[in-house]
């Protein structure tokens, strides 16, 4: 392993987490200022900036959110207010149609869009050449962050100095049925409440798009994947979409710094499924602390957005 991949360690001697309930922390208020990114195909992408009076060789952090997420979820205002902190420029991407405003073409956002990370990463090197840039993906967002870092190999170092994807699902296929048991499936039911309306939207836009009737009778990630998700996106159906968005066996060709942060105990992604040390390439720490459910890891000290201490612990070693 060179010294230049080799991953820091930044917890104390001893140190413990202690965790404690979320509705007992304050979530930061962040200001955004947006705008707006036209993309190569005739759509677009709304951008939500922090901290943009810094200078032009400030570091900047690329966060791409999860599933049906936006600039307002906990985890982005967290890692925003970070970089306000730290004196970074911050930049939340909005995936399509998650901006608030409907895009303009029949495709959406899905978990193994590694070309929509790369435009976005290569327009953010071109227009900030001279800073150190850094990009974090949540979630659904990580696991299209890590597939990216995996897929450009070497080639990531020229826009990127290190990545880190938090809570990612890298093996889909285990994400989507730990979504369909137990008390998971009202978390499904939150998702679809957005999921669908959209979908049905699209479809009305499109006509002949996807099949309105078996939208409509989704219960299941699986089911709304299947009769939305793929079809729009050029896969054959759920399973050949899940298969070639998955991450996993990306992780062993990643060639920059890349934190893969994933609690055992999350209920989206079965610790099982989690990648090992085999799984992964030397630039890779895999960091799977007991507990943290999905995108949570709050605890009482050092600071109690454990997710924040840990992300900029390990992106700041590569600046």
């Amino acid at each position: 392993m060179s010294a230049a991949c080799r991953a820091p360690w930044w917890l104390p001697e001893g140190h413990t987490q202690t965790i404690i309930p979320a509705r007992w922390i304050a979530t930061p208020e962040v200001v955004y200022r947006r705008k707006r990114w036209d993309t190569p195909d005739g759509d677009f992408l709304d951008i939500d900036f922090v901290s943009d009076d810094v200078s032009a060789d400030a570091p900047v952090l690329v966060l791409f959110h999860g599933l049906e997420g936006d600039s307002s979820s906990h985890y982005a205002r967290v890692l925003m207010d970070g970089c306000r902190r730290h004196g970074w420029r911050g930049l939340v991407v909005h995936f399509r149609g998650c901006g608030g405003e409907d895009n303009r073409h029949a495709r959406a956002y899905h978990s193994g869009d590694s070309a929509e990370i790369d435009w976005v990463l290569d327009r953010v090197a071109g227009t900030w050449p001279a800073a150190p840039r850094f990009a974090v993906g949540i979630s659904l967002g990580g696991n299209a962050l890590a597939k990216w870092c995996g897929e450009q190999g070497m080639a990531a170092a020229t826009t990127v100095r290190a990545c880190a994807a938090i809570s990612a699902p890298f093996d889909l296929a285990a994400g989507g049925a730990a979504l369909e048991r137990g008390f998971n499936r009202i978390y499904t039911r939150m998702f679809l409440r957005t999921l669908i309306p959209k979908a049905l939207h699209k479809v009305r836009r499109f006509p002949g798009l996807a099949d309105a009737q078996r939208i409509r009778a989704c219960r299941t990630i699986r089911e709304f994947d299947d009769a939305f998700t793929a079809p729009v996106h050029g896969f054959r159906g759920v399973d050949d979409y899940w298969g070639r968005s998955s991450a996993k066996p990306w992780l062993r060709h990643v060639a920059v710094p890349l934190l893969a942060l994933n609690a055992a105990n999350d209920p989206f992604v079965p610790a099982i499924s989690l990648p090992r040390p085999a799984d992964v390439a030397p630039c890779v720490t895999i960091d799977q602390p007991a507990q943290g459910g999905h995108v949570g890891f709050y605890a009482v000290a050092p600071d109690p957005w454990h997710l924040r201490t840990r992300t900029f612990a390990f992106l700041q070693a590569y600046r």
